[in-house]
């Protein structure tokens, strides 16, 4: 079966948020370039956690039979990105994360934010 972009991004949201990721942010892309259609991006407060999302993210796409193409930055645990073609999964320790600012890069991109509480719409 194949899943629509969305409906993974949503899953990969999911499973972030099952480790307690922070500051939960999926960005739109489809409006503004052909490289992906959407980003999933959040944040871990420490090694230990960002790999725990990570491996969350990993796990349950291979539940789901959500192709992984690549995951990079798992030894050092500052930036991890899995690349699931439609959707890039950024975890960031918050430090890196301020530094590369991406949600300023892609400041035009619709955006939605997520927390354990429940999901906040952004425009």
């Amino acid at each position: 079966m194949v899943k629509r972009p969305k409906t993974i991004a949503r899953r990969v949201i999911k499973f972030a948020l099952s480790k307690k990721a922070e500051d939960v942010l999926l960005l739109d892309l489809r409006k503004i370039t052909t490289m992906t259609d959407f980003f999933v991006v959040c944040s871990g407060t420490s090694d230990v956690q960002i790999k725990a999302i990570a491996d969350a993210v990993r796990e349950g796409c291979g539940k789901e039979d959500i192709e992984i193409y690549n995951v990079e930055g798992y030894e050092s645990l500052r930036w991890v990105l899995i690349d699931l073609v439609d959707v890039v999964v950024h975890i960031f320790h918050p430090d890196v994360r301020n530094y590369y600012r991406l949600e300023r890069l892609w400041g035009d991109a619709e955006r939605e934010r997520f927390s354990s509480e429940g999901e906040e719409s952004l425009s």
